[in-house]
């Protein structure tokens, strides 16, 4: 099994962003953290440049990024950890922002195609079904990371949604909650249903049935914001979303119409990024490894764009339960 820059990054105890950063010759590293990330790759054998110095012979070197919203956090995240390894492996990036809009994601595959960019990463968002036509048509390697498509045949990089939703949801019925609200986005997104499915089947398996499903289209701010009147206050122990936005929306409403939190009611995001803690209260999350996702996705990438031997197709990185001042 080959030795990656997660591994590295573990092996040292240090951020996969810091191992891009000495690998690449960043000055902006602590000598004694430099030291010990370059014992980290000699122990492990990690040996990124000779694969680097194998790309001269590519047809552009060029990787075409397809985001949701370039101004939502989360992707940004995202984005960050995607750059650094593509930086790594010698690959420009082309940008392009679809806005959740078909037309738009399939004018963005086009453009990317004729432009014969060597692979192409989705970060987030969802796959419309013309799309991965044109994926399958195409024969550029794709990879998604940080939501899911509706089948198995792209490679993928995420959290294990199903487990993540069950497990927090376990975990608050045993901190004592009975009572749950969740607003959500799309439920056509695969992403979407398994969290539905562990959420419910946690409900199931402890004997508790109270859940205000509280679905839209959107996922956003202002749409989430309009939807939390139909949270019964008095009925509904904790307030779970989806999203970051749709967490702040939900503390704003509160505030708004003086509804203390965490006291009369708590909250707690599917998401967590830097937005959650911007706010006060700063909000409980579960907190999904973004710059890990965006840099294993790329990595996963260069990896079908070089024939390299690929381990695993869909990759679960680890997650975590953050309690914050949201929940009590």
């Amino acid at each position: 099994m080959s030795v990656t820059i997660y591994d590295v990054a573990k092996h040292a105890n240090v951020s996969m962003a810091t191992v891009s950063r000495v690998v690449n010759g960043n000055p902006n590293v602590k000598p004694a953290t430099r030291d010990k990330v370059n014992r980290a790759i000699e122990e492990l054998n990690y040996r990124p440049n000779a694969v680097a110095r194998g790309l001269a012979s590519k047809k552009s070197t060029t990787i075409g990024v397809v985001i949701p919203d370039i101004s939502n956090i989360y992707y940004g995240q995202l984005t960050s950890g995607m750059e650094d390894i593509a930086n790594m492996y010698n690959y420009q990036t082309l940008f392009a922002t679809s806005d959740f809009n078909k037309d738009k994601e399939i004018a963005i595959m086009e453009s990317f195609i004729s432009k014969q960019v060597d692979g192409i990463i989705f970060l987030g968002g969802m796959i419309f079904n013309e799309t991965k036509a044109l994926i399958k048509s195409s024969n550029i390697p794709v990879v998604v990371a940080g939501t899911l498509p509706d089948n198995d045949d792209i490679p993928t990089v995420n959290i294990d949604y199903l487990d993540a939703s069950y497990h927090v949801v376990e975990e608050l019925i045993r901190r004592g909650h009975r009572s749950f609200s969740l607003i959500m986005g799309d439920r056509e997104v695969k992403s979407n249903q398994l969290m539905i499915e562990g959420i419910q089947k946690a409900l199931k398996d402890n004997a508790v049935n109270d859940i205000n499903l509280i679905i839209d289209q959107s996922f956003g701010y202002d749409v989430a914001y309009s939807k939390v009147h139909q949270v019964n206050i008095e009925e509904t122990d904790i307030v779970l979303t989806q999203t970051d936005e749709q967490a702040v929306a939900a503390l704003q409403y509160f505030t708004d119409h003086n509804i203390n939190v965490p006291d009369d009611i708590q909250i707690l995001s599917f998401i967590d990024s830097k937005l959650l803690h911007m706010v006060r209260p700063d909000i409980s999350a579960v907190e999904q490894p973004l710059y890990d996702i965006g840099a294993v996705g790329m990595r996963l990438l260069t990896k079908f764009m070089l024939n390299e031997t690929i381990d695993e197709k869909h990759v679960k990185l680890p997650y975590t339960i953050q309690y914050r001042k949201t929940t009590k």
